[in-house]
């Protein structure tokens, strides 16, 4: 029976859709055990999911330290794994790949990057162009397994899934609130991934204004304090349940699995919700390159705004260094995707999802 390790060491995000290698790796060992090894704060997004046996969890900083590098390195390589997923390849995962002992260590690197060490027996390189609905991201997971396993075009999933315990699926803090629930990000995960708030608010007032909803606003525990400046600032307060909100990433896959929708900056709750099959409205931060991220968009379940697509002529003659600026510090391009942008687009899907307008 073989044995698999995906090293994951990112964001919810990112191991959220990583899942799909379990699920693909066991079309093709349908016996074969799947571990998870990922940071202590993402577990929520692959807890109770079949195709994965076992998650293993460290905490960032330890494994950025070479004495917890060191320990994690002889702590794999003691579980004698037969095949090794990499799909970031970060210099960490690199370096427990190598000396895992694995016979098959399968590393996800850029098209044109060389490697100074055999980190990888495989190399499987990034998509040059984007191949699915469901995005580059996730299409450069599944290639992993396609690419070096082999799998009918009719057999692979491209769909990350959130599976639900029959306890979380009887969530009780929205009863009593008898109009449908919608859920705003209104912080991204990072500064760089956060619109202005001032256009948050708008955007929020917006909604509670035209729509007989709920509004639920969701953020990182450690931003409470900004989400309730933008909450001080709203008008329409009566909708917004703002005393409704969990602090871990299990406790809002629960509750996003009882709401109606999202609208949010773009990042892990997005993930979340497309996984627990819920429509989404995305905010693309200006830096952010939309297809490797916009998975299954299709215009009318999900859908997103990028000003890209609103000011092309604003990207026209950057180069990839003025992109890299706008990365580091992307206000200035932010500030220009107002929402007299991004409520015609919101509008449309709004009307969409909610029949009742009020």
């Amino acid at each position: 029976m073989k044995r698999i390790l995906v090293i994951q060491n990112k964001r919810i995000g990112d191991v959220l859709i990583a899942s799909v290698i379990a699920e693909n790796i066991k079309k093709v060992y349908p016996q074969c055990t799947v571990d998870f090894f990922v940071y202590d704060y993402t577990t929520g997004v692959i807890e109770n999911n079949p195709y994965i046996d076992k998650i293993i969890t460290i905490q960032e900083k330890e494994l950025k330290k070479i004495g917890g590098l060191i320990h994690w390195v002889l702590k794999i390589r003691a579980e004698k794994y037969d095949i090794i997923f990499d799909p970031y390849s970060k210099l960490q995962s690199k370096i427990i790949s190598l000396f895992s002992g694995a016979s098959l260590r399968i590393g996800l690197v850029k098209l044109n990057k060389k490697l100074p060490l055999n980190f990888y027996t495989q190399v499987v390189r990034l998509l040059e162009q984007n191949t699915h609905i469901c995005g580059k991201a996730i299409a450069n997971r599944a290639n992993m397994v396609v690419s070096v396993f082999g799998l009918d075009n009719n057999l692979i999933e491209y769909a990350p899934k959130i599976f639900l315990t029959p306890k979380e699926k009887q969530y009780h803090k929205l009863k009593g609130h008898n109009k449908p629930a919608v859920i705003i990000g209104v912080l991204g995960s990072t500064p760089i991934k956060s619109m202005p708030a001032k256009y948050v608010v708008e955007l929020v007032d917006y909604v509670s204004s035209n729509y007989n909803v709920n509004i639920i606003f969701n953020y990182a525990p450690h931003q409470r304090d900004e989400a309730l400046k933008i909450y001080n600032q709203c008008t329409n307060k009566e909708n917004i349940l703002f005393d409704i909100y969990e602090d871990s990433i299990r406790g809002f896959v629960t509750l996003m699995s009882q709401c109606k929708l999202l609208i949010s900056n773009e990042g892990g709750s997005v993930h979340i919700a497309k996984a627990l099959d819920k429509p989404t409205f995305t905010i693309f931060s200006p830096y952010i390159l939309k297809e490797d991220w916009a998975s299954f968009e299709d215009g009318i379940k999900h859908t997103s705004v990028h000003l890209l697509e609103e000011k092309p002529s604003l990207y026209k003659h950057l180069t990839s260094s003025d992109f890299k600026k706008i990365e580091s510090n992307p206000s200035e391009m932010y500030s220009k995707l107002t929402p007299e942008l991004i409520i015609p687009k919101l509008e449309a899907f709004l009307f969409r999802h909610l029949n009742n307008l009020s």
